[in-house]
């Protein structure tokens, strides 16, 4: 393990930008297949073309074999498959999208998290269906994604050896049917866009046809990682099924290019809902300022932040968490300075199952039977009376007034 640290450092300092790709096929994502027929979208042929060795990385950022090894060997452990597309934006060794998408032995060196932090599989009465708030489910419909984010929390699941089947979907939605208190049913993976459009349709037709289903949500980073694959077809089947839901996943501002605004725009013009899910990264978008312009760039995407995830304690991804305290910071950063739609939840999903929960910067000042004092996004105090507490006007104010009963 140290021999490898000391590769990759090796690697880090000798490795410059990026080297321009030298044909037109690689600039446009690498493809050497054919142009897509009406039996392959273009986002399959997209995704059989993603990178998916440390020889290739090494090739086109100026790597030796020290380097290509070091991201093999983590590979054996969490693999990894980014898309042309998504590869493409990377400019350097250990930039945002580099840390986002390429292994990094520092995933070898945490043995000591757990691999399941929020006990989904203990919350799962069936298999790959998690029931932990009263009214709503996940529902995992494969394990495999477009990409493998460094930082997944369901690390010990993607990309391995499948466990999620046909069998399991049908047990996960007879357990919706039995259970009519679950109004709302999250579709997840991997990443569901991952299966065609037939088998998705077949799924969430299964689960429209439940009576008490109301809301049905699909978490995916297709729009972020491989826009492709946001077609009309898509688009016009999720429209049969509203209300559906699309929670995407944007961790920084380059990501927002204008293939991902497309896509998202095409999402929105169905009339789906986009909402994003940030998850706060070390040394990718700790930053007040980064984050304040990937909210700002979701919102003229429409695309509605949602929330900013404190990084989860998952084995293989420990180098990713940053102190809580930065978080609030960003909130502080974020609350007051932008429009108030612009500004996400900051929460932590709580190891252990407990869900999640939000996390504020400290408004509140102190409060009794009488009074609030609070504090605003400018450090400035103010009193608030309570509901059933007489106000009366400060001694500096220009006129007597009567007390006044609230």
């Amino acid at each position: 393990m140290e021999q490898l640290t000391g590769q990759l450092a090796e690697q880090v300092e000798r490795v410059g930008p990026r080297a321009e790709l030298q044909t037109e096929a690689q600039a446009e994502g690498g493809s050497t297949q054919p142009p897509p027929t009406t039996k392959m979208e273009q986002w399959t042929i997209d995704l059989r073309n993603s990178v998916t060795s440390g020889e290739k990385l090494a090739a086109d950022f100026g790597g030796d074999a020290g380097m290509a090894e070091v991201i093999d060997e983590v590979c054996r452990n969490y693999p990894m498959r980014i898309p042309r597309y998504y590869y493409n934006l990377i400019r350097e060794v250990g930039d945002p999208i580099w840390r986002q998408s390429v292994p990094s032995v520092e995933e070898l060196m945490d043995e000591c998290a757990p691999e399941d932090p929020l006990r989904e599989e203990a919350d799962s009465p069936v298999p790959r269906l998690t029931h932990r708030y009263p009214d709503r489910v996940l529902l995992l419909v494969t394990d495999r994604c477009p990409m493998y984010c460094r930082y997944c929390t369901r690390k010990r699941l993607v990309g391995r050896t499948s466990t999620i089947t046909e069998k399991t979907v049908t047990m996960g939605i007879g357990y919706i049917r039995s259970h009519p208190e679950i109004r709302d049913v999250l579709i997840s993976g991997g990443d569901p866009l991952m299966v065609s459009d037939r088998k998705l349709e077949g799924i969430i037709a299964r689960l429209r046809e439940i009576p008490h289903v109301e809301v049905i949500r699909i978490g995916t980073r297709f729009p972020c990682v491989l826009p492709s694959r946001i077609t009309d077809s898509l688009c016009a089947m999720l429209k049969k099924y509203h209300p559906i839901y699309v929670n995407t996943h944007f961790n920084h501002p380059c990501e927002l290019t204008a293939q991902a605004v497309e896509a998202c725009g095409r999402l929105a013009d169905a009339g789906i809902p986009v909402g994003c899910q940030t998850v706060l990264l070390k040394g990718v978008n700790d930053d007040p300022k980064v984050l304040k312009e990937l909210m700002h760039k979701l919102v003229l995407a429409r695309v509605r932040p949602y929330y900013l995830y404190q990084a989860d304690l998952t084995r293989g991804t420990n180098h990713f968490r940053t102190r809580v305290e930065k978080g609030i910071e960003i909130m502080q950063a974020l609350r007051g300075h932008t429009t108030g739609f612009a500004v996400p939840q900051f929460v932590i999903d709580a190891p252990g199952g407990g869900g999640k929960i939000p996390l504020m910067p400290d408004y509140v000042v102190r409060f009794d039977d009488k009074e609030i004092i609070l504090r605003n996004f400018e450090g400035k105090e103010y009193v608030y009376p309570q509901a059933d507490h007489r106000y009366v006007k400060d001694e500096g104010d220009a006129e007597d007034v009567e007390l006044i009963n609230f």
